[in-house]
């Protein structure tokens, strides 16, 4: 009876999300009604229930998802801070001239803007609204501009830093240690948000180089497809080459500084967020406003916050509760305080400057909201899930992946399977909370390195996001696409770029060390 109301549970929450029905409201409704179910018919032990609070709140605190709302805060900004605008443009004039150019120029900027937001939907309506109109005003065709907008756009699934990954790390993180405590490890490894980011970077470059050949290959041999254009009147295309530069160093040197500080360990997802989230307020100041006071503001703050964080490199403590025992460290000690006070104030009016434009308001209301919503699913997958170990459903997932044909690859490629084809219906956040922690462990158990799992859930997803008639990335592009371009248009361009996402995850699996070499070598 137990099995049966496991097996039931997990379909009327399918069947309901499908059906559009709200996400975290769901999963807890469904998840209460079937263990009132169960406590009625004896199959299900109330007790269960009395543990919950104990799980969530160490869930809603735990400083690790921390990172959300500060990667979520850092990717808005950017993306209503049009820097993404100026950086097409430049890059579309620079590389015009060659056949493809600005269809390549798309997939970077796509890639970039991805790695900046970290959010897809944002991604592909940014894009859409820029790129596509212009790709169609330069006759090319519909169906490879909407396949690379789409394409680029679902980069932001893959390449970090991704909420994907920072949600991903943490349940792949807790997974992993039940795996390893059903093998009498007592938990001792440790997965972090931080090697999954570096596992997932190699793969999506090369995604992202793979998208780059298969657009100059179309070009070549069919320039109507993606023909080039003439140089613009006026500047000489050295002037293009410097303005590209400079709209690209920007968010690039941010990027940088936030996986840079990730990966060298120098700071923690959480403390990496955060610096990106000064950055991009630092960004947004500077391209918003036409002050020349308030961007000078943003330069010197990000000038003082540089040269704190070389500071604190040499090993000086700027502590104010430090003891100062030499000259020199109180030197230094003295240098830092200047700089932190100079950091604080010259923050304080880019911030203003944001206000009186009323942009950090609206950044503001849209962070909270997706915040809200990715922590109110996971309250939600956390009583789902409680319930459905309940009624003994982790031990029905197990059995059923020991029992797939082929052993451990069997049990992979169904979970695959059930996921891509989930991906159809249910979003990244509620198929990474609810599915993960169920498939993860046992396959886990079976010695899989948790990164290269990490990486090919991620990579799935993101293949699924793309793939008609259903994929996320396509309704989101649809939504925003001129009426010329029709639906089969969008459905004919992906296609190519789906096979390109299948070739790099047969990849990753026929070479694990495409994830896991970058990782190693760090902890190295």
């Amino acid at each position: 009876m137990a099995d049966i109301l496991a097996i039931s549970m997990f379909a009327f929450t399918c069947i309901a999300l499908m059906g559009g029905y709200n996400v975290a409201f769901t999963l807890s409704g469904i998840s209460l009604i079937f263990a009132s179910a169960g406590v009625i018919t004896g199959t299900f032990e109330v007790e269960f229930l009395l543990s919950l609070p104990g799980r969530i709140y160490p869930l809603i605190t735990k400083e690790i998802l921390m990172a959300v709302p500060l990667f979520v805060f850092m990717g808005v900004m950017l993306e209503k801070s049009r820097i993404a605008e100026d950086l097409l443009e430049a890059m579309g004039n620079l590389f015009g001239p060659l056949h493809g150019g600005l269809g390549v120029s798309v997939v970077f900027v796509g890639a970039l803007l991805a790695a900046s937001t970290g959010i897809v939907g944002a991604t592909v309506v940014t894009m859409g609204l820029l790129s596509l109109p212009t790709m169609l005003n330069r006759n090319y065709s519909p169906a490879l501009s909407s396949g690379a907008i789409a394409a680029s756009g679902t980069l932001g699934q893959i390449i970090p830093p991704s909420i994907v990954l920072v949600i991903l790390g943490d349940q792949m993180s807790n997974a992993y240690q039940e795996a390893q405590r059903s093998l009498g490890l007592e938990g001792s490894g440790v997965i972090s948000v931080g090697d999954l980011f570096a596992g997932a970077l190699v793969p999506g470059l090369i995604l992202v180089l793979f998208y780059a050949i298969y657009i100059f290959l179309v070009a070549y041999f069919k320039p109507t497809l993606a023909p080039s254009q003439s140089w613009p009147d006026g500047p000489s295309p050295w002037e293009f080459i410097r303005r590209t530069i400079i709209a690209m160093l920007p968010p690039i040197l941010l990027i940088i500084a936030v996986l840079g500080s990730i990966l060298s360990g120098y700071a923690t997802p959480t403390r990496g967020a955060a610096l990106g989230a000064l950055g991009a307020i630092y960004l947004a100041s500077y391209k918003t406003s036409d002050s020349k006071m308030y961007k000078r503001s943003s330069v010197c703050a990000a000038t003082s916050l540089i040269l704190l964080v070389i500071i604190d490199l040499t090993g000086i403590d700027i502590r104010f509760n430090q003891t100062i025992w030499n000259n020199y460290e109180k030197f230094t000690f003295v240098i830092g305080l200047f700089l932190a006070f100079i950091a604080m104030i010259t923050t304080f009016f880019s911030i203003l400057s944001l206000i009186k434009r009323q942009h950090l308001a609206e950044v503001s209301e849209s962070t909270m909201q997706i915040t809200s919503m990715v922590f109110v699913i996971l309250i939600g997958a956390t009583v789902f899930s409680l319930v459905f170990r309940g009624f003994g459903g982790d031990e029905l997932v197990k059995e059923l992946l020991e029992s797939a044909p082929f052993g451990k690859w069997g049990a992979l490629s169904l979970v695959m399977l059930v996921m891509f084809v989930l991906g159809f219906f249910l979003d990244f956040i509620e198929i990474t909370f609810v599915v993960v922690p169920l498939v993860a462990p046992p396959l886990l158990a079976t010695g899989m390195d948790p990164i290269w799992l990490g990486v090919l859930m991620a990579l799935n997803l993101q293949t699924s996001f793309l793939t008609p008639p259903f994929g996320f990335a396509l309704f989101y592009l649809r939504g925003v696409a001129p009426k010329e371009v029709r639906t089969g248009d969008i459905y004919n361009g992906v296609i190519p770029f789906i096979f390109i996402q299948i070739i790099v995850i047969l990849l990753v699996i026929s070479v694990p060390s495409v994830a896991t070499w970058l990782p190693s070598a760090i902890l190295k």
